[in-house]
């Protein structure tokens, strides 16, 4: 928590991803720039995935991880300077919104759009995990090695760690000379994937009723089999033209 006076302080956790989402926006505009797509379309597609993300993330929470909370009074679904929010909640939620709109929008180069977002999400993620690490939520099972954060396994820099060399991957990736259009995005579904697999193994938060294994980790094996599959595929189109 960042105090700026004695009646009014800013949770480190949003400010940093405040700065997250200004970031990612310059850059959403300046790889549309480069790589020849709609910036409009770029910048409605970051509003669709932004708001989509938060109500998602927000549902996923109340109604999976701690319902009866809520239920007993549902003005607290309103008071999200209390945290509460699950990613994948919000990833699929935006997901699913932007697929959508890109199919009404530019069917043609929606894998075009996929790749131009990926290493962006990835940047995303880890910011996301920083703050969370700050924050003191997503905490791992108790542990005594060397970097223990508080007596824990430190999840939230693990996944952030993981994720950072994700995006080092795709960044190599993109500028392979022949490369299958939406290829970038499939890998790193994949590979995301299989890091919050590992994340998921250390965690020792609530993570909401399973069945032998966290929600988190049924997502993760279902993001890694579609990933495969889409990057596997023969490929029906292979358009780079701009709209």
């Amino acid at each position: 928590m960042i105090p700026l006076s004695s009646h009014f302080a800013v949770p480190t956790y949003y400010l940093i991803l405040s700065m997250t989402v200004s970031i990612c926006l310059w850059w959403l505009v300046q790889r549309s720039h480069s790589l020849g797509l709609s910036r409009r379309l770029t910048l409605d597609l970051s509003l669709i995935v932004m708001v989509s993300g938060f109500i998602g993330g927000r549902l996923f929470h109340v109604f999976y991880e701690d319902f009866p909370y809520y239920r007993e009074e549902p003005t607290r679904v309103l008071q999200i300077w209390n945290g509460g929010f699950v990613f994948y909640g919000g990833a699929l939620l935006a997901g699913f919104a932007a697929i959508i709109y890109l199919f009404l929008k530019n069917k043609s180069q929606l894998e075009n759009y996929l790749d131009m977002f990926a290493p962006v999400l990835s940047f995303s993620y880890v910011m996301g995990r920083i703050a969370c690490l700050l924050a003191g939520c997503c905490f791992g099972k108790y542990c005594e090695l060397p970097w223990a954060y508080g007596g824990r396994h430190p999840t939230q820099a693990y996944a952030a760690a993981w994720e950072l060399g994700v995006l080092f991957i795709l960044l190599g990736l993109e500028k392979a000379p022949r490369k299958r259009v939406g290829a970038v995005f499939y890998i790193w579904m994949i590979l995301h994937a299989i890091g919050r697999l590992i994340m998921e193994f250390f965690r020792d938060d609530f993570r909401g009723p399973s069945l032998g294994m966290s929600i988190s980790s049924w997502i993760s094996f279902l993001i890694i089999a579609l990933g495969f599959y889409f990057l596997l595929r023969k490929p029906t189109h292979r358009s780079t033209t701009s709209s």
